[in-house]
């Protein structure tokens, strides 16, 4: 009959101390990729009117983002609406225009031409632009190398507190992520209509001098990590 081995104890004994640490990592790293918010709008007193006016601006917008080619990794629509604004003056309630709206999130990888980007969309008629939102990828590098140096942070910090008390590290016990994040400011599915976006008017062909390109510096990405992690050391030297 072969006898069960005991469940390791919770806690350290006098033969086996335990140290229980926290490793901890910040990073500044620059961004990876940019988000732009592009809502475009029409008006009209008539549906199809309206219709229309919103699927040429849409066309046109699109033509634009995709003359950029690789410059802009991806194009993706939020929301399409139509909604008629009823008259409320009187007995009868009347549609006395439409708004159309119809929502796009441009992802960028090219940031030397974001700032033409921008200033060129906005001289379409009826468009906001909010952002940009700088962000990391999800598999970024940054993430990976923040982990690492938090692992290694806990294991200085475990090493120390047994060099205080004679000691040394023997094993391992338990390593534990905490969570490792990162500042991303999200582009909204549909851009919200903030002060800092911008509406433009002029649509109908080419300005007669090319609009001023705004100098934009993308901003830095702060990467945490944090780890627990449990040492069993020799007995100290009291």
């Amino acid at each position: 009959m072969t006898t069960p081995h005991p469940a390791p104890l919770p806690y350290g004994t006098p033969d086996a101390p335990r140290v229980a640490v926290r490793g901890e990592a910040r990073l500044e790293v620059d961004p990876e990729i940019a988000h732009l918010g592009i809502s475009i709008s029409a008006r009209g007193t008539d549906r199809r009117t309206t219709l229309d006016d919103l699927t040429r601006r849409n066309n046109h917008t699109l033509e634009l983002l995709r003359s950029y080619g690789q410059a802009i990794e991806k194009i993706e629509t939020g929301s399409f609406t139509i909604t008629p604004q009823l008259n409320d003056k009187g007995r009868h309630e009347r549609v006395h225009a439409y708004h159309g709206h119809v929502h796009h999130t441009a992802t960028v990888t090219d940031f030397t031409t974001l700032g033409e980007l921008v200033t060129r969309l906005s001289e379409n008629d009826l468009i906001r632009i909010n952002g940009p939102w700088w962000s990391l990828r999800p598999d970024s590098p940054a993430h990976r190398e923040a982990r690492q140096k938090a692992v290694r942070e806990a294991v200085q910090r475990a090493r120390e507190y047994a060099d205080a008390l004679g000691s040394r590290l023997v094993a391992l016990v338990e390593l534990a992520d905490t969570g490792a994040e990162h500042t991303l400011p999200t582009a909204p599915a549909g851009p919200p209509a903030a002060p800092g976006g911008m509406m433009r008017s002029g649509f109908g062909g080419a300005p007669p001098t090319p609009p001023p390109t705004l100098d934009l510096e993308p901003r830095r990405q702060t990467v945490h990590a944090h780890v627990n992690a449990r040492f069993t050391m020799t007995p100290p030297t009291l």
